[in-house]
């Protein structure tokens, strides 16, 4: 028996085709995936909530495989990021709970993911907008795909519940022209440069 269920999966992509400039070769894809489950710690305080982490492992799994089909496969994703929305019942730890299933299911199955997976999280009401942060899954530096993606799921979080959201790119912002390291400069040596 599992230590939550999921009342619902939202996934969105946009594809991008110019930002007022030229079109770019190929457009660019953004997506995002979401899980809404239920908090089993919701309305009381745990101390020791760490078990989650291990329960939410095929969650992360199932999510960036489905995320990753939608957006052409792992060789096509550059850039990715992660987040969580908790319900009003819950507590900002709570969503702390998808550091390890969810970034670490992103890495393993995209392989060559050195780079940290950055995070947003925060608590709030059905409806809350969470802006997921991205950057490149190599190199945190590479300036071009620091980007964000929008996420809201209209009915969720309930007060009980907790959204997981992973965010992904297959690339950097479509008219990206500031400067700093470029993607194929990446060494990938330490998940930084």
């Amino acid at each position: 028996m599992s230590v939550y269920t999921i009342r619902k999966i939202h996934l969105q992509v946009e594809e991008i085709r110019h930002d007022g400039g030229p079109p770019p070769a190929k457009p660019q894809l953004r997506g995002a995936i979401a899980a809404v489950i239920s908090n089993p710690y919701a309305g009381r305080h745990v101390e020791d909530i760490t078990p989650m982490m291990e329960a939410l492992k095929p969650l992360g799994i199932e999510l960036t495989n489905r995320l990753v089909a939608a957006l052409g496969g792992k060789n096509a994703v550059e850039a990715y990021g992660k987040g969580s929305i908790i319900g009003t019942e819950g507590e900002l730890e709570h969503g702390a709970l998808w550091h390890v299933p969810g970034g670490y299911a992103m890495r393993e199955i995209l392989g060559s993911a050195k780079a940290i997976v950055p995070s947003a999280t925060k608590v709030g009401a059905a409806g809350t907008t969470l802006d997921i942060p991205i950057h490149h899954k190599d190199a945190a530096y590479v300036r071009s795909h620091f980007d964000a993606i929008e996420v809201r799921v209209a009915d969720a979080p309930r007060p009980g519940e907790i959204v997981y959201l992973l965010g992904m790119t297959t690339g950097g912002r479509v008219h990206a022209r500031v400067g700093g390291l470029a993607a194929r400069d990446i060494k990938g040596e330490d998940g930084q440069r």
